[in-house]
């Protein structure tokens, strides 16, 4: 693998995940209380063996480089010329921003050309999956293929509008690449399912840049994978899908797409359950990522206290530096360094790391960002018209937002 190089797409606004994408690259928003959204796919870059990384950036990348640098610049090995480089918007080739995924991939070649790579592997950095690409390379070596596009078996309900959809031969070569229609053809023989592109595509390097630089010179086309390159060039090059094929270890096939608020809410909801449908303790697939030096989470008060405080939770994911100091938690993940003072009650939420909740405060279906304080008595998810009023965001499935800086003493007064 060491003439593969891997490019992972980071550079999202993000803007069906506001607030949580307001001051941070969708990448980075925090998952699963002491994840990153990132990490699935750069752990997923280890684990198959790829070391040498580029990150592309371009949207508010502050925390994302932060975390990146934190994380995984210690996880490779620099003097055997691995490397997980973040790369922001350099403007070599034009002033623009990035116009496309073509066009971020384009205004990169350089980079990609000082690496000498024979093949790269281009990765979205907002999905949370795990799959080992070593085998997808060694299909797209086998299949001496110009393109290999990673595929996943979608209902047709699902996929109308939402995915890249593919009709392939029985040697899996690709026939035909429709980008996100609203009918999309379903697989031969099964009505109700589709083949979906995954975003997720190996490149014979010397195909690749001459395929940017032939998109790039179209002025007036678009400058995406999906949309502009992979349907021109399925009828006459040699194109084919790699069926996914899952390292979660369960029953089901794990990919999601947490590009909205409720599916971010639903997926981290999952994992709090007594079998989750993701597997984050899987030791044969580790997820890596940045452990601050924190205490571990402590609990106080049990309910031989005269008052009847205790400290507890239930059906959770507590993290390190977290008190749950008296108040009852149940189904939600609580990030590091949080705090629930006495009598407090959490319920079916996501509190990102830094979170403070106030005595009395009953916070329900909410998700809190980084370092908010929730006023004593306060309470969070039982009016939502009230909630509206205080300027909180509140999903269609009736999630309740609360981005940073967004509670205070005054805010909850006026209300």
């Amino acid at each position: 693998m060491d003439r593969v190089l891997t490019v992972v797409l980071a550079g999202g606004k993000g803007t069906r995940l506001e607030p949580l994408t307001r001051d941070r690259a969708k990448p980075a928003v925090p998952f699963g209380g002491g994840y990153r959204i990132i990490d699935f796919t750069l752990s997923n870059c280890l684990n198959s063996g790829l070391r040498q990384i580029l990150v592309l950036t371009q949207y508010k990348a502050m925390s994302l480089g932060r975390h990146i640098n934190l994380a995984w610049r210690g996880l490779v090995n620099w003097e055997l010329g691995e490397f997980v480089d973040v790369v922001p918007p350099q403007q070599r080739i034009d002033e623009h921003w990035y116009r496309g995924t073509a066009d971020a991939v384009y205004q990169n070649i350089f980079a990609i050309e000082k690496a000498d790579p024979e093949y790269v592997v281009i990765l979205a950095g907002d999905h949370v999956y795990k799959m080992n690409y070593d085998e997808m390379v060694k299909s797209h070596k086998e299949n001496n293929a110009d393109v290999t596009v990673a595929a996943l078996q979608v209902p047709v309900e699902t996929a109308a509008g939402q995915f890249g959809v593919m009709e392939v031969e029985e040697n899996s070569q690709i026939i035909g690449f429709q980008e996100k229609p609203l009918k999309p053809r379903s697989i031969h023989g099964d009505e109700e399912n589709c083949l979906a592109s995954m975003g997720i595509y190996v490149f014979s390097a010397r195909f690749l840049y001459e395929q940017l630089c032939k998109n790039a010179a179209q002025l007036d086309a678009g400058h995406d994978f999906g949309h502009n390159i992979i349907p021109s060039i399925i009828d006459s090059q040699r194109v084919f899908a790699f069926p996914f094929r899952d390292e979660n270890q369960k029953a089901e096939a794990y990919w999601r797409d947490v590009g909205t608020l409720d599916a971010y809410y639903e997926a981290n909801m999952d994992l709090v359950q007594v079998d989750p449908l993701l597997n984050v303790y899987d030791e044969s697939w580790p997820i890596w990522t940045h452990r601050p030096n924190l205490p571990p989470p402590k609990f106080v008060f049990a309910e031989e206290a005269p008052d009847g405080r205790r400290g507890e939770a239930l059906d959770s994911i507590v993290c390190p530096g977290s008190i749950i100091s008296g108040g009852h938690v149940q189904g939600s993940t609580v990030g590091p360094s949080c705090r629930v003072n006495s009598f407090a009650s959490v319920e079916g939420s996501i509190l990102f790391a830094g979170v403070t909740v106030g005595r009395r405060a009953q916070i329900r279906r909410a998700i809190v960002d980084k370092g908010v304080t929730i006023p004593q008595d306060a309470r969070i998810g039982y009016d939502h018209e009230e909630d509206r009023r205080r300027g909180f965001e509140v999903t269609e499935k009736g999630i309740v937002v609360i981005a940073k800086a967004a509670a205070s003493e005054k805010l909850f007064d006026a209300a």
